[in-house]
């Protein structure tokens, strides 16, 4: 039975020797848009980060890095509520911008002469202002007629850690495709004068959160 498993492990993985050098250098980095918008209510939200990348192999490989960047955010919403006496409208314009930090450290193991599996922890750290514009409609039956502006500013911290899997597979000397599957992580998110923050856990480990990346490796 021990030889059975042993033969199926060789199979799998292949026990390559091949590794990462040491003082290995690679960037990379991570472009993201959405947007989401409802045809029905002209409510439209939209999301966009660019963070670029640095990792160096410390020991084979077994690299450290950080990924330092810009993330940002708008809603744009629209509630129109009927009394039956009068109508208010309500329109929302909320505007996030941080500064994005993600060191981390990431472990190899060889599953072929170019392909890998690794697991990555990165401790993501941002810092942020979010706005939100509000203005206030509103008409009733009699013709009276009452609007209102307000706005609202916040300044906001956030830290977390996350966990990582992935492939990454070299398609030449110096070009590497990967893949993570997923994360397992905490956000813990601190608005300031506020005396508590907002707690976030994430655990997801399935195809539909597969996302995919390339970087450039100056291989020694």
């Amino acid at each position: 039975m021990k030889k059975l498993l042993l033969a199926t492990a060789v199979a799998f993985f292949g026990l390559s020797n091949a590794q990462i050098k040491t003082g290995t250098i690679y960037l990379s980095g991570q472009v993201d848009y959405s947007q989401e918008k409802d045809n029905n209510t002209d409510n439209k939200d939209q999301n966009f980060s660019v963070v670029p990348t640095v990792g160096i192999f410390i020991a084979p490989n077994l690299a450290v890095g950080t990924g330092i960047g810009y993330a940002g955010s708008r809603a744009d919403h629209t509630d129109i509520t009927n009394f039956g006496s009068g109508i208010e409208t309500v329109q929302t314009v909320v505007k996030t911008n941080a500064f994005t930090a993600k060191p981390f450290i990431r472990k190899y193991w060889t599953l072929s002469d170019k392909l890998y599996i690794f697991g990555q922890l990165e401790v993501p750290i941002e810092i942020g202002k979010r706005t939100a514009d509000l203005q206030l409609d509103y008409i009733d039956m009699n013709g009276y007629t009452y609007f209102q502006t307000m706005n609202i500013e916040q300044k906001y911290t956030s830290f977390g850690v996350n966990v990582k899997p992935g492939l990454d597979y070299f398609i030449s000397k110096n070009w590497t495709i990967e893949a993570t599957i997923g994360e397992f992580g905490y956000k813990n998110t601190k608005i300031k004068d506020l005396d508590k923050g907002t707690d976030t856990f994430n655990f997801g480990l399935n195809l539909s959160s597969v996302m995919f990346g390339v970087k450039y490796v100056f291989a020694k």
